[in-house]
């Protein structure tokens, strides 16, 4: 009897109701602005570090606002008014808006984030079938290195404003075909160069072994030439040995007689 009555009056052992508190709204607040970071990922697709207005809207669906609410809330955060919000500035002020609303957060959270996530995974899934087909069908894949940019605008399109695809579509007809002929007309012009260059080294080809061939010819020319003069001259030098030697043999007689 007397242990539990030290017990109770001990105060390290008993709970201090203000201590738990304390802590439930520190792990509260942790979770506030773990998910206030997540919806900042949701919005910042493009990884820019900072979100606009137009950016605020991918929140519809993911939240119980509408789009109106979403804007007074942008409003509310874009405290500086230039038009976008840090991560910081987001999760500062989308924790504190998050924590002030009537709705328990968890509620906010488990109803409004990530709703009936099959059904969006199997409607990305069929998004990217037929951005996959639409850029197959407008042979992109020989055109463009980076998809990225186009895709994206196509998504939101399809998203947000569904009635300005099929325009946004039938442009990209018009220019991926533009592409491409302007892709034919470039190789078209590179196959008629790279022709002309080569009937160019072909001729360069001839004249230089025809040039050699002429040298050949001068040299053997020249040769034969003086060979031929060698041998008049040979022949004239001979002749005047003949001559000389006749002479020489008269004045030998001369003498004897």
């Amino acid at each position: 009897m007397e242990r539990q009555k030290r017990r109770v009056a001990d105060p390290q052992l008993q709970e201090d109701p203000e201590s738990s508190q304390v802590e439930g709204d520190s792990g509260s607040q942790l979770d506030v602005l773990a998910k206030a970071h997540e919806f900042f990922q949701v919005c910042d697709v493009e990884g820019k570090g900072f979100i606009t207005r137009h950016d605020m809207q991918r929140l519809h669906g993911e939240l119980p606002l509408v789009p109106e609410e979403l804007e007074k809330v942008f409003d509310t955060l874009d405290a500086d008014g230039n038009g976008s919000l840090t991560l910081e500035e987001f999760t500062t002020g989308f924790s504190q808006f998050l924590s002030g609303r009537k709705e328990p957060f968890t509620e906010v959270c488990e109803t409004g984030f990530h709703p009936k996530p099959k059904e969006n995974i199997a409607a990305g899934n069929e998004e990217e079938d037929q951005f996959s087909n639409l850029m197959e069908q407008l042979g992109a894949e020989n055109i463009l290195k980076d998809e990225n940019d186009v895709k994206k605008l196509w998504l939101h399109l399809k998203k947000h404003e569904p009635h300005l695809l099929s325009n946004f579509e039938e442009f990209l007809t018009k220019i991926f075909s533009q592409l491409h002929k302007a892709d034919d007309e470039k190789n078209s012009l590179e196959c008629a160069l790279q022709n002309k260059m080569s009937a160019y080294d072909d001729e360069i080809q001839y004249l230089y072994e025809e040039m050699e061939q002429q040298i050949k010819t001068e040299k053997e020319k020249v040769l034969l030439e003086g060979a031929e003069r060698f041998q008049s001259r040979q022949q004239e030098l001979e002749q005047k040995l003949v001559e000389k030697e006749k002479e020489f043999e008269q004045l030998s007689q001369k003498q004897k007689i």
